[in-house]
């Protein structure tokens, strides 16, 4: 079979569609025929480089893929060959206290399909049983393999960490991206005032489109004074913030008094200066979140399956050309996910 993989870190020149050995289910695994993956930008910073994480080399990324059970491992009942899956990337272990109290991602050696373990971007790919979801017939294998990631992500984020109720004002940054275009549909499905940034007046557009009430350009206007401008001065309730460094202090001046900043993710850098003085004064929160539970994953997925919810593919290409799909997420054209077909799909 052919796989995505680089045997080093480095630009996009490192990845290649390799031919490999084809991948046998171990105890407990499906072997699944890939018909669709998609990118997130976890794959970019995989293939860089990340700090403490590493990796055994040639590694293939991929965290989220759809398709068709080609096999099954020992002790698997819950899949059959023919039927239709896709990837649900969090692994934990299953006997500590956390994977035992329901949510395993707190889990102390939570790992991610893609990053911390080999992906799934290739033409067949092993995977745990556990890290399966079924897929409907009506789904086509885009939006399956769009959707687990990003989808999981945005819910747990806004349903679960910040506990987001009717009427609350939740600004989402990046929203043309995967985490925050899925974070303005949950957003606006949950009936809160969507804000959300982006760069272009098409980015925003497409925003408008997912259910955002108030569209600000970040590159011409500062976005914190814009959302007092909106809120008349009183701030949001909620910012869900993915960039980091960059955004971070005009993500706690966007809070109203009692606000709650919730993060998955530092793209501009992990240390911010961490404002403690408006944090106590104005009673904030700042809140981490990690991927989903398995009951988050489901509760979202069912909203995309029935076409409530929709991931945006804004390119879809061959597996073979996976380097150009990262160029598009580096360079930040479009909106929505970058999806890759096997070649042999095609």
């Amino acid at each position: 079979m052919h796989a995505v993989q680089f045997a080093e870190h480095g630009d996009r020149d490192v990845i290649e569609y390799a031919e490999v050995p084809d991948p046998e289910p171990a105890r407990g695994e499906v072997l699944v025929d890939v018909k669709a993956g998609a990118l997130n930008h976890l794959d970019v910073w995989t293939r860089r480089g990340l700090p403490g994480v590493d990796l055994e080399l040639p590694h293939t990324p991929g965290s989220d893929a759809a398709g068709v059970v080609e096999a099954v491992g020992a002790d698997v009942d819950r899949f059959g060959p023919g039927d239709r899956v896709a990837v649900a990337a969090g692994v934990s272990c299953g006997s500590c206290e956390f994977c035992r109290d329901g949510d395993p991602t707190l889990c102390p050696r939570f790992a991610i399909i893609g990053e911390h373990r080999p992906g799934v971007h290739a033409e067949l790919a092993a995977v745990p049983a556990e890290n399966l979801v079924p897929v409907p017939g009506g789904v086509d294998w885009p939006t399956a393999a769009a959707a687990p990631l990003v989808f999981g992500t945005a819910w747990r984020m806004l349903h679960t960490r910040a506990d987001v109720t009717a009427g609350e004002r939740v600004l989402v940054l990046g929203a043309s991206g995967g985490v925050g275009h899925a974070a303005v549909q949950i957003a606006a499905h949950a009936g809160c005032e969507v804000f959300a940034t982006a760069s272009t007046e098409a980015k925003r557009r497409h925003a408008a489109d997912c259910g955002a009430d108030h569209t600000i350009d970040y590159e011409a206007t500062d976005f914190a004074d814009r959302v007092r401008d909106l809120t008349d001065g009183r701030g949001v309730d909620v910012v869900i913030d993915h960039v980091g460094a960059a955004t971070y202090p005009d993500s706690l001046a966007s809070l109203a008094k009692g606000g709650r900043l919730v993060t998955c993710g530092a793209t501009t850098g992990p240390n911010p200066d961490a404002g403690l003085n408006r944090i106590f004064w104005n009673q904030l929160s700042v809140i981490g979140s990690t991927m989903a539970t398995p009951g988050e994953l489901d509760d979202v997925l069912e909203l995309v399956w029935d076409g409530t919810l929709e991931p945006r593919i804004r390119e879809t290409l061959p597996m073979s050309e996976t380097a150009a799909a990262h160029r598009l997420l580096e360079d930040r054209e479009g909106f929505g996910k970058v999806a890759v077909i096997p070649d042999s799909e095609r």
